[in-house]
């Protein structure tokens, strides 16, 4: 996902793997002149490889801000030899930190304000596979809740959710629109398919479907979009004529789509 206050400077929600590829999809991140890019940084949730890897693709010539918590922003540089791939200038990549007890402006690379803001919360998760520290931590993953000055509008992004908890709601609560995990539809859904040995709750996510499901949380809300988002391909969501795409979209939540465009 990418987020913009004019439509011409973008925050990317999360860098992952295949961003190459999205950045071609979407005109508006296509460069405007030569060596130029409309991005002007990365928000990470999490330190998970496919929320973060596809920052080493974004190395060339141009200042970038990345926004993160401490733990996160540790377990992605220390130690990482790859790092060194975005340290080719003096402030190629600046940091700046996601804290829970206030808002903090997504700035442009000089360090104008672009119109929005970012708080983070924390949610249930876990630590990364590759993280040298697992231990427990809430800054490990977290949900973010991201407003346009101009006009109060509000987005929660929460692409990774172990289950629910008060920070959970605290970050959905009053948003205009509401991304939201939807990796599996049932807990034993990669066991039952024979794909794989581990429950939703073992890789930290809240699944969709059933009485204890995220669906009747995200049919509580208030927001006028709920969508869908980091669907596993073993979720029937996916198929649009599918008993459980009906029983979704009767909660009024929808399924992202590759190349989703609104404004709120």
């Amino acid at each position: 996902m990418a987020v913009s206050a004019d439509g011409s400077l973008w925050f990317l929600l999360n860098a992952s793997p295949e961003v190459r590829a999205q950045i071609e999809s979407f005109q508006k991140l296509h460069p405007r002149r030569l060596r130029d890019t409309p991005m002007a940084g990365v928000v990470f949730t999490n330190g998970d490889l496919d929320h973060c890897l596809g920052l080493l693709s974004l190395r060339e010539s141009q200042r970038l801000v990345g926004y993160a918590t401490a733990r996160v922003q540790r377990g992605f540089v220390e130690g990482n030899a790859f790092y060194r791939t975005l340290e080719r200038f003096e402030g190629q990549l600046s940091w700046h930190r996601l804290g829970f007890d206030e808002a903090v402006p997504l700035v442009r690379p000089d360090g104008e304000p672009s119109g929005l803001t970012v708080q983070a919360f924390p949610v249930p998760g876990k630590a990364p596979l590759h993280a040298l520290d697992p231990s427990p931590d809430p800054e490990h993953n977290v949900g973010l809740r991201i407003r346009d000055e101009r006009n109060g509008s509000v987005l929660s992004y929460l692409s990774g959710v172990a289950g629910p908890s008060d920070s959970v709601t605290a970050c959905a609560a009053q948003a205009n629109a509401v991304f939201f995990d939807g990796t599996f539809w049932t807990r034993d859904e990669l066991v039952s398919l024979g794909v794989g040995e581990r429950y939703a709750e073992d890789m930290a996510h809240w699944p969709v479907g059933g009485q204890a499901g995220s669906l009747e949380f995200l049919r509580g809300l208030p927001a006028g979009r709920k969508l869908l988002i980091h669907v596993n391909n073993t979720n029937p969501l996916l198929v649009e004529d599918s008993p459980e795409r009906a029983l979704i979209a009767a909660a009024g939540v929808e399924v992202a789509e590759d190349g989703l465009e609104f404004s709120l």
